[in-house]
């Protein structure tokens, strides 16, 4: 195969900046979208507030958001293939009140 083949995979380097090395902690996250992009927002809420403070937002094209699902899901069966399964809190409706946070947000428009 040649150097330039587009079927071949290419290498990336991705830099990893210092101030941005230790990441940023989110404990609610809100997922809103419009035709051509789904925005992300990370943030986190302490207890006894009723306010979250936004940390970091990523906006993504659709293909992408769908990639990250599918890489997010195969990273959660290979930590569990490995660590046994995540106990979602209360089952799976997540009404737990000790922890209303949830990873989903309100319905996107254009």
């Amino acid at each position: 195969m040649a150097a330039d083949d587009p079927k071949k995979p290419q290498p990336i380097n991705i830099e990893l900046p210092e101030d941005q090395a230790f990441g940023v902690y989110a404990n609610l996250a809100v997922i809103t979208h419009s035709p051509v992009e789904f925005v992300v927002d990370f943030a986190q809420m302490a207890p006894g507030l009723d306010k979250a403070q936004v940390r970091s937002r990523v906006i993504l094209a659709p293909h992408h958001a769908k990639r990250l699902m599918r890489a997010l899901n195969e990273n959660v069966q290979r930590y569990e293939a490995q660590h046994g399964p995540i106990k979602e809190l209360n089952g799976s409706n997540n009404n737990d009140p000790a922890m209303p946070l949830t990873f989903s947000g309100p319905q996107g428009e254009a």
